[in-house]
């Protein structure tokens, strides 16, 4: 095949950072995507609705003036969110899910909840007002290995929550693990997943390649080749549960390249050709249009998007870098060649 026709996707996981660094984010995210659902990590976070507003608003103030890219936006969940705010949530037109951070598990989380026992009633007035939860689905504990903190969260908190609050929608985010596609594949239909280009294209061999590779340090981490298989497996199998979400998540270079490197991989700007890489190492192209642009809108309630992108099978060079907030960010597969090209 060297000509694909898409249905323009939608991400349905973004950092889209706030200031001028989004300039760029925006940018490729609009190339890419319809709409997005943007991560409210921010210091300090989207905690309400008013904060969801404001930062809906700057979004918008720098977009280019010809896109019809469409922003959804979050709130942050902590443990002082309240059932009002999410009656709230449920009632604005910008705002379509709630996110959870375990705090400490990434960028910006160390507001996120503590104990799954302090946010009952807000996740109770979620299932009851069916706003959807979007869980970093990791344990912190400093004793826990860093690469069994998904498993062992599906075990001591996902599964736990489930049974409690059986028709609250959730969506477990970039998954990493066989473990994390397998308990999509046996949950109710009201459980969802997304999977990132990057866990779907390495291991975790790829961190140490040649030395300490920090521009492949992402949270949760990359996992054994295993695991990616078994995410291609989830990813190219036709289940409606499972659909694109980058978790692109650009830091400086300056912040990534240092003693105490930041978490996070850019794929922004060559999202959908990535995609198209990892689901043509299955032979599963005919695949590709449900997990980028039908499945998500689909659980999400909301209408699959109108308008067409095209790919074509012609290798480019990713620039070693692209301008952010007055640095760089270094991008996924900088210096090297993507397979497929977003005409």
């Amino acid at each position: 095949m060297k000509e694909i026709s898409l249905i323009k996707p939608d991400d349905w996981h973004l950092h889209l950072r706030d200031g001028p660094q989004t300039r760029t984010i925006v940018k490729h995210t609009a190339q890419q995507f319809q709409r997005a659902i943007i991560m409210p990590n921010l210091l300090p976070p989207v905690t309400s609705v008013a904060d969801a507003a404001a930062y809906h608003a700057r979004i918008l103030s720098l977009l280019p003036a010809d896109t019809m890219f469409l922003p959804l936006m979050t709130l942050y969940l902590t443990d002082n969110t309240t059932p009002a705010e999410i009656k709230k949530a449920a009632k604005s037109p910008i705002v379509h899910a709630v996110k959870m951070y375990p705090a400490g598990a990434t960028t910006n989380s160390d507001a996120g909840v503590s104990s799954i026992d302090k946010v009952q009633d807000a996740l109770s007035a979620m299932q009851d007002n069916d706003v959807p939860l979007l869980v970093h689905g990791e344990v912190t504990r400093p004793e826990t290995d860093v690469f069994d903190r998904e498993t062992i969260f599906i075990d001591e908190v996902l599964t736990p929550l489930t049974a409690r609050l059986p028709s609250l929608k959730i969506v477990l985010e970039h998954i990493t693990t066989k473990q994390g596609a397998e308990f999509v594949k046996q949950a109710n239909d009201n459980i969802a997943a997304t999977i990132t280009p990057h866990h779907l294209l390495l291991n975790r061999n790829a961190i140490f390649q040649g030395g300490i590779k920090p521009h492949h340090y992402c949270l949760p981490i990359l996992k054994r080749e295993e695991h990616r298989q078994a995410l291609l497996d989830a990813a190219t199998s036709g289940s409606p549960r499972f659909f694109l979400g980058t978790d692109s998540a650009p830091h400086m270079q300056s912040r990534k390249e240092n003693g105490c490197g930041c978490a996070g991989i850019y794929s922004s700007h060559a999202a959908i050709e990535l995609y198209a890489e990892a689901f043509e190492s299955r032979n599963a192209l005919d695949k590709l249009e449900a997990f980028t642009s039908i499945n998500g809108p689909t659980y999400y309630g909301l209408a699959v998007n109108k308008t067409k992108i095209t790919l074509k099978k012609s290798e480019w060079t990713v620039p070693a870098s692209y301008p952010f907030g007055g640095e760089v960010v270094i991008p996924f597969r900088a210096g090297e060649t993507v397979q497929w090209k977003l005409c």
